[in-house]
């Protein structure tokens, strides 16, 4: 076994399992990695499909949650390869519900589609329960159903009451997310992007858990502007 596969192996044993989330939101990004990683999964994220396919070839996670429309490769690119190339099982993240988008999620093998906004306490257990079907080599229920924050029921296979208002992705940890964001925009590893935020927040003379609302709060007000 090769000492990157012994690691891959070990890390595999001390947690849930291996799950490769894929978002071009940041927020979004930093939000539902955070999340998953507080409820004992080991999380690799990226922002843009060509990484995602680049980790998944490395890491061969369990399972992939996957946005749909990002620039580049879509997450139908990405799922079409992770489906043909690396039989990885993937589920959709996508403010998206209409039908054409479900069928096509559907017709490429989805495990799940869940409709953004999102909220992590809802994601976790829905995770749980497809990574037991996956694990236990059970299908995906067809025909594919989308759960949005509207849907009053969670169906067993596939999906998630999803969202709080947008301000409850800050009250999670604000400075988590905030490193999170700033790991994805310039490309650091997370003791370098915390080095950062604290840099930053000495020469605003403020607290790190201030800058970090600030940045948080900054990203949520450009995604609702973009809206």
């Amino acid at each position: 076994m090769s000492a990157g596969s012994a690691r891959h192996a070990a890390r595999a044993m001390t947690t849930k399992g291996n799950i490769l989330v894929v978002d071009d939101d940041r927020l979004v990004l930093a939000t539902v990695t955070h999340g998953l990683g507080q409820a004992g999964y080991h999380v690799i994220d990226a922002d843009n499909g060509d990484d995602a396919i680049l980790l998944a070839r490395q890491h061969r996670p369990d399972l992939a949650l996957l946005d749909i429309r990002m620039e580049g490769k879509s997450g139908f690119d990405v799922a079409a390869y992770l489906r043909d190339a690396s039989r990885i099982p993937f589920m959709f993240l996508s403010a998206f519900s209409d039908a054409e988008t479900v069928q096509r999620a559907e017709g490429l093998g989805a495990v799940g589609y869940l409709v953004k906004p999102l909220d992590v306490s809802q994601i976790v257990p829905i995770v749980d329960e497809v990574m037991a079907r996956v694990r236990g080599g059970l299908p995906a229920a067809t025909p594919l159903t989308p759960v949005s924050a509207t849907t009053s029921a969670i169906p067993p296979t596939n999906a998630s009451s999803l969202t709080p208002p947008p301000a409850q992705a800050a009250a999670i940890d604000p400075v988590s997310l905030a490193v999170g964001i700033v790991m994805h925009r310039y490309s650091l590893g997370r003791q370098d992007a915390l080095a950062r935020l604290q840099r930053l927040a000495g020469e605003q003379g403020v607290s790190l858990q201030t800058q970090a609302q600030r940045l948080v709060g900054a990203v949520e007000e450009l995604a609702r502007t973009a809206q």
